[in-house]
């Protein structure tokens, strides 16, 4: 009992005598820049949608070089005027936009006649066709 008694004191008087470090990456610490320098954006794209048979018509264009951005997107309305906006933006005025529509107004179809209302005359009486036996 006495050499287990021992045997514990000097395990940990060895585990509290060792020595600790602090904890420190070996690589140094994330620095954060203030500014990125990216190059200025230029691109160009475009897409176009037609389905006769669904009546769907829309598209978009867009080109930028840097800071300035030009564009135009179109749509078929329902009542047949085609709506363009033409867009520019710029860093200084913003998003400005001029719209125009193609083409005339044309109203929604409407059937010449007009349903009238019926109203139901025969009301059947439902009963038993045979006779119940209690």
């Amino acid at each position: 009992m006495k050499l287990v008694l021992i045997l514990v004191a000097s395990v940990f008087a060895t585990a509290i005598s060792a020595q600790s470090y602090e904890y420190k990456p070996s690589y140094p610490a994330a620095g954060y820049k203030d500014h990125y320098d990216y190059a200025p954006a230029k691109y160009d794209f475009g897409y176009a949608v037609k389905d006769d048979y669904s009546y769907v018509d829309f598209g978009h264009n867009e080109n930028r070089n840097g800071d300035k951005t030009k564009g135009q997107y179109y749509v078929v309305l329902p009542d047949g005027r085609r709506q363009v906006v033409n867009y520019a933006v710029d860093g200084y005025s913003g998003y400005v936009a001029d719209v125009k529509y193609e083409g005339n107004y044309k109203p929604a179809y409407k059937p010449d006649y007009t349903q009238t209302e019926y109203k139901p005359i025969y009301r059947p009486t439902y009963t038993p066709s045979y006779k119940p036996k209690y």
